[in-house]
């Protein structure tokens, strides 16, 4: 039997057009457990636009947790909810490409749509408005900020009432040791000053009087049949395709992002096992892939297909001298580490300048990802022997306005299962 979510979705802009954002959480229709939360900054948007964006982030993130659930949204934007219906037509050309990428997430058959008063999407506007409070501080909506569901009050389950629902609040508060309170009772506000505030984590916190950030998250390709080998394997070979685990990496990635749902754009190596991977979290997040040659993997020239200890064995003067300076190449004319840095950092660049301000996934290899932290860090290159790197592993760096840049993650394997 299908599982049912109900996702509540909203957006908003704070001048229409205006700074905007939506919020969008998926929830247990049985228990009210809130499954998953979702909310971003868009910059500036009209509201009906960051409403459809919510609707999208909404749906993703229950694809992401169950693929084959049905779904019934509850919105407070009678435009979304009519037109989505097919009630209304949708005349206007933002909404169109929208209306079209929502129907896309899941058979239009398993979705349906329902207006709610806006009182009853309380969780779901206090997320956009996290995501907009987030931009105007400089920075994008982290799910360690949430306090939507704290704000919005206890999510009566389907078929409750509020005597169960009053008994419950009862329970949990004699559980953490808190008394309820009386009917009519006021509670007594917490004091402020002993709050304990939770610092910003994840991809992107940056300080407020920067702006947002380009923030680059770094995906290594899932596996090839030469990776559990520990074979050379870069630009300059057999340009290998992802393996059976390979491909399984790609598809878990791409749950991982759908419900993080802060990637804005897609850019990848051109070698194969990157494109493929890439095409697999494209497909999940209805997103293009665009192609950047500067993200292909070192070129390994003779080495290629090789072990370390074959190549030790065959070229032992060669692999020294690479190993001692980031300037040697390896036998037969392959790149240096120094030249794969020129053109790695004059790609960044480039990436920077074109997604500025915006949350960006580069899929590429361990050498791209390796000299990006590096850089990012200002460590030297023989750091880059230093650093592990997992196949199908997430990586984060921010960067700011005023040059500077910030680890975020590195070599996170947790959506591996």
């Amino acid at each position: 039997m299908a599982r049912t979510f109900i996702v509540e979705a909203d957006g908003g802009s704070r001048g229409n057009p205006g700074p905007a954002g939506y919020g969008a959480v998926v929830i247990d229709p049985e228990t009210g457990e809130t499954l998953a939360e979702v909310a971003e900054f868009l910059g500036t948007a009209t509201n009906n636009v960051a409403e459809y964006k919510g609707l999208v982030a909404g749906l993703r993130a229950a694809h992401a947790l169950d693929p084959e659930a049905e779904i019934r949204v509850r919105m407070d934007s009678k435009l979304v909810v009519e037109q989505m219906s097919g009630r209304w037509q949708i005349k206007h050309p933002d909404m169109q490409p929208l209306a079209a990428t929502a129907k896309a997430v899941f058979p239009p058959d398993r979705v349906t749509y329902e207006w709610i008063p806006r009182k009853e999407n309380k969780h779901a506007d206090r997320l956009a408005n996290e995501a907009m409070d987030a931009g105007a501080a400089g920075r994008q909506w982290e799910p360690g900020m949430s306090k939507a569901a704290l704000a919005s009050g206890p999510r009566r389950p389907a078929g409750a009432t509020a005597a169960d629902t009053a008994v419950a609040d009862a329970e949990i508060d004699d559980a953490t040791g808190a008394a309820p309170a009386a009917p009519g009772a006021t509670a007594e506000p917490r004091d402020a000053g002993t709050a304990t505030a939770t610092p910003p984590s994840g991809w992107a916190a940056p300080p407020a009087d920067l702006g947002a950030p380009t923030t680059f998250v770094l995906l290594r390709h899932g596996e090839t049949p030469l990776t559990p080998e520990k074979r050379f394997s870069g630009s300059g070979g057999s340009d290998p395709e992802l393996s059976a685990a390979g491909r399984l990496q790609a598809r878990e990635a791409a749950a991982a992002l759908a419900v993080r749902g802060t990637v804005q754009a897609i850019v990848s190596s051109p070698l194969r096992r990157c494109r493929e991977t890439a095409e697999t979290i494209a497909a999940r997040l209805g997103l293009d892939v665009r192609i950047e040659d500067g993200l292909r993997e070192t070129d390994f020239g003779a080495w290629e297909g090789l072990t370390f200890s074959e190549v030790r064995e065959r070229h032992p003067a060669d692999l020294n001298a690479w190993l001692a300076s980031d300037k040697a190449e390896p036998t037969g004319g392959g790149e240096s580490f120094a030249a794969v840095a020129r053109r790695v950092e004059l790609t960044r660049d480039k990436l920077r300048a074109r997604y500025a301000g915006k949350t960006v996934l580069l899929v590429t290899h361990v050498t791209p990802v390796k000299t990006l932290v590096r850089l990012a860090l200002g460590a030297p290159p023989e750091s880059l022997f230093r650093m592990e790197l997992s196949a199908a592993s997430l990586s984060a760096i921010a960067y700011y306005a005023d040059g500077n840049a910030s680890l975020r993650l590195l070599n996170d394997t947790s959506h591996l299962r």
